[in-house]
């Protein structure tokens, strides 16, 4: 009688414990903000690569912690880089930008905005029809003083293929750029947002279209099943569910050195693949 009870109430935290998990997963973030993260792009012909990394800082503005977003372009083979890091901060209502300081080449060298107070980077939930905006200043060698207004629209829900997968229902985000200066100049790019992975594709505003080469956010969809039977189930929630607390690297499904709640989500997440 004992052990049936045992059982049976094992069944029930499962159920318990399948259904919280599968409720969490539900919420999507459409730009992880993870430290570590990290997203590699490049051009079809493998000539031109950008990537994004989300890094700590020792930083604090504002008698609050800041995290560093970056994003580094280059030639593939060519010395120099270009690329701004964005110092920022998390909370309720999304991603707060602080400063940028962008790397413009040997020619234009850095410059650094000051954002203060903060404005709003990314939404922390983003659906069709969003839109929000923001607007910097700063100098520049050679050009002198330069005010950038940014604003983002997403436009579209669209599937999209890349060499490290396929995700469905990516947002489309168009990104108008109003820049003044000596002269006024006008720019559209476009980034395209996979469900709790983030970016998969930029075009920028020279049609150059940059598509998810890898991610620590993108892997492989046997990851999640780590039963090895062929299908992410139920079964799978109960190994990790086992695990939790445990270093067990066939569990740790995020390999971020224990197993705990987010390997839950993440195979709820991709339960039926």
């Amino acid at each position: 009688m004992f052990v049936k009870r045992v059982r049976v109430g094992l069944v029930l935290v499962l159920l318990f414990l399948y259904a919280s998990v599968a409720a969490m997963a539900e919420t999507v973030a459409y730009y992880p903000t993870d430290l570590g993260n990290i997203w590699v792009l490049e051009t079809a012909d493998g000539t031109e690569r950008v990537t994004y990394t989300i890094e700590g800082s020792e930083e604090r503005i504002e008698d609050r912690e800041i995290a560093l977003f970056k994003r580094t372009a280059e030639t593939v083979g060519a010395d120099e880089t270009t690329g701004e890091t964005y110092f920022v901060h998390f909370d309720d209502e999304g991603v707060k930008l602080h400063k940028i300081v962008a790397e413009l080449g040997s020619i234009f060298g850095t410059a650094t905005a000051i954002l203060s107070p903060p404005v709003l980077f990314v939404p922390a939930s983003l659906t069709l029809g969003d839109s929000w905006e923001f607007m910097l200043e700063t100098e520049v060698i050679l050009t002198g003083r330069v005010s950038v207004t940014y604003t983002y629209e997403v436009i579209a829900v669209e599937d999209v293929v890349t060499p490290a997968g396929s995700f469905e229902n990516c947002l489309k985000v168009q990104v108008d750029s109003r820049t003044v200066s000596t002269s006024i100049g006008r720019s559209t790019s476009y980034q395209w947002l996979a469900p709790n992975v983030g970016i998969v594709k930029v075009e920028t505003d020279q049609e150059l279209v940059f598509n998810l080469i890898r991610s620590n956010l993108a892997p492989d969809a046997f990851t999640y099943d780590v039963t090895g039977d062929g299908v992410v189930n139920i079964l799978d929630l109960v190994f990790v569910a086992s695990r939790l607390g445990e270093v067990d690297t066939d569990a740790d499904v995020n390999a971020d050195g224990v197993v705990n709640i987010l390997d839950l989500v993440l195979i709820a997440q991709n339960l039926g693949d």
